[in-house]
């Protein structure tokens, strides 16, 4: 049968009617709650609905990174794709992704582990403000290393790894930061949540 909605703004005002009438009451603020409604419109999953979690000031924090042209780093290049360069380009900002560079690549195979903990590394020489990271939870652990060395001190960690190794644990621990996050907690994440979450975060920064 062809659908009866095809105008793209109707197809998600529609969309986002059917959640919020599905989720009904809820913790969330007014803002974190578009957010929330992003990930879930992303993956039809009303689970992150439960297992989201936000830093007291991750939204201003990452907006004002956004209004002042911040640079995002992304774990993967599915993320550096997904996220908005129309939503960006009126701030200034740009994505990065270094974990298919040849020092990168280099670096893991010579210390034997990860490129994703070697992309990080690279990441903190720059002046990356926001990093959204939605595979590799070994990234993830390496930030909160480098925060809580004080080799970093970025405006938003946006933690939401997807998997079964280190996933669920690389979230817990990003939980006792004092720097600005948004995570799910659990098992479920990925580049659709880090990609969903991003991109609501520049629609309320403009």
């Amino acid at each position: 049968m062809f659908p009866k909605i095809i105008d793209p703004e109707k197809i998600e005002e529609e969309s986002f009617r059917i959640i919020e009438a599905e989720v009904g009451p809820h913790a969330f603020s007014d803002l974190e709650f578009q957010i929330a409604r992003r990930v879930v419109h992303a993956t039809a999953d009303f689970e992150f609905i439960k297992t989201l979690r936000f830093h007291p000031d991750a939204i201003t924090s990452g907006m004002d990174a956004l209004r002042s042209g911040a640079s995002i780093v992304a774990d993967v290049e599915m993320i550096q794709s997904g996220i908005s360069k129309v939503g960006l380009k009126p701030f200034g900002g740009a994505v990065h992704c270094y974990i298919s560079d040849e020092d990168v690549i280099a670096s893991a195979k010579s210390l034997g582990i990860t490129r994703a903990i070697c992309s990080m590394r690279k990441a903190a020489k720059t002046d990356a403000a926001i990093y959204a990271v939605g595979n590799a939870p070994t990234a993830l652990f390496e930030l909160i290393r480098l925060v809580q060395e004080g080799v970093i001190s970025p405006a938003l960690i946006v933690g939401v790894p997807v998997g079964f190794v280190s996933a669920v644990e690389s979230k817990e621990a990003l939980l006792g930061l004092k720097t600005p996050f948004m995570t799910a907690l659990g098992r479920k994440g990925g580049t659709p949540v880090a990609v969903a979450i991003v991109n609501a975060l520049l629609r309320l920064a403009r």
